[in-house]
């Protein structure tokens, strides 16, 4: 069988443990729609000026929230689930078997970005039905799709290279949130960005993928400027998390 063949049957395999741990599926597609609830109801009654343009904060929410869904899906869960399979000898029985390396990541990658993809597209139709977000049509819908699947892709990868830094299960989470979450409020995706955002601010949210990917995102919902350059910054990010994985990643858990 070729590594894509085998690739596509552990991919089935990753679906249904996904699926057969229903808390864990349930909480992966409630966050963002309940982020998004609790955004909108404490702060979507105001308007927010981009450039020239006055955004709706509920609008913009939406637009913050698919990203979150995204990052979330492929950045943490990542990062979580294969430091704790490496961890609990699962990465190195893996590694003793016949499947190739490139079959079982590769799954593991294919699962969470289609992931992200259904999170975003359920964050779309559920801010077009409570908040009246526009749903992105023609070439701004085929620029949004290459958003969402470059973002997704890029962000598994920098979850990949970041299990390598993870020294233990117990440490997972708090080093997964602690490089997450300070780069999302530093990038716009809790607190809305507007022409007030101190420049300071804005100058260390674009040496961070989150917040071009965020712009991209944007530019869907908003009408805001759409820009090739966004979308290379983060492939670019995600060709670093591809290096910095082939370097440090581990089959063996670190406890041996």
């Amino acid at each position: 069988m070729t590594t894509l063949r085998l690739a596509a049957v552990q991919l089935r395999y990753v679906n249904k443990a996904f699926w057969r741990n229903p808390a864990s599926a349930f909480f992966t597609f409630v966050f963002p729609l309940m982020f998004l609830v609790i955004f909108t109801s404490l702060l979507g009654h105001y308007t927010v000026r981009i450039g020239d343009r006055s955004i709706d904060t509920s609008t913009y929410y939406v637009a913050s929230m698919g990203t979150f869904a995204a990052i979330s899906a492929c950045f943490n869960n990542v990062a979580m689930a294969i430091t704790f399979q490496r961890e609990e000898g699962v990465l190195k029985r893996a590694n003793g078997t016949p499947l190739p390396a490139a079959s079982y990541i590769g799954a593991r990658i294919a699962h969470a970005v289609a992931i992200s993809v259904v999170l975003v597209a359920l964050t779309v139709i559920f801010g077009h039905v409570a908040y009246q977000a526009s749903i992105p049509t023609g070439l701004s819908l085929l620029r949004f799709i290459v958003v969402v699947l470059v973002g997704s892709a890029a962000f598994c990868a920098l979850g990949l290279a970041l299990s390598g830094a993870i020294p233990n299960s117990d440490a997972t989470a708090p080093i997964v949130n602690a490089v997450a979450l300070p780069v999302e409020f530093l990038s716009g995706i809790f607190i809305a960005f507007g022409n007030d955002t101190p420049s300071w601010i804005l100058w260390i949210a674009r040496i961070f993928p989150v917040r071009h990917f965020a712009l991209g995102m944007q530019s869907a919902f908003l009408g805001t400027p759409f820009s090739w350059a966004d979308v290379l910054v983060v492939a670019a990010w995600g060709v670093g998390g591809v290096l910095l994985a082939v370097r440090y990643f581990r089959w063996d858990p670190r406890q041996e």
